[in-house]
């Protein structure tokens, strides 16, 4: 990895199955890796197109408190929402000095697709 900083945003999740039933059955993430301890699932990574996310159940209480930024180009952008509507998955437009897109999982963690800032869509 060298000089280049690498992240990955953890998620609380209060339901491991129902977070995971929404981001790989509903969103199309595939899962990369998951910790089980004591016969139970606790933490579980999911990924899609470099995008990844850390879900854990570990704290529950902190469930629901998460806002991501995620950069798309406009054409898959729309290409996303489009899929995403045929789905049925909820979203809606806002505002954070440019338009976006945003949809809420289960827990509330609320996920943001920036618009360009010259988009008039």
């Amino acid at each position: 990895m060298g000089d280049n900083w690498y992240s990955r945003p953890i998620l609380y999740a209060a339901n491991l199955k129902r977070t995971l039933d929404f981001y790989i059955g509903q969103l199309g993430f595939d899962e990369s890796w998951r910790y089980d301890e004591g016969g139970a699932t606790q933490i579980v990574q999911v990924e899609r197109l470099g995008c990844e996310l850390i879900f854990s159940c570990q704290d529950r209480m902190k469930a629901g408190a998460g806002r991501i930024f995620i950069s798309l180009d406009l054409d898959v952008l729309e290409a996303t929402r489009r899929d995403y509507e045929a789905k049925g998955i909820a979203i809606r437009d806002g505002y954070w000095g440019y338009k976006t897109m945003i949809i809420a999982d289960p827990d509330g963690n609320e996920l943001f697709f920036p618009y360009p800032a010259d988009h008039e869509g």
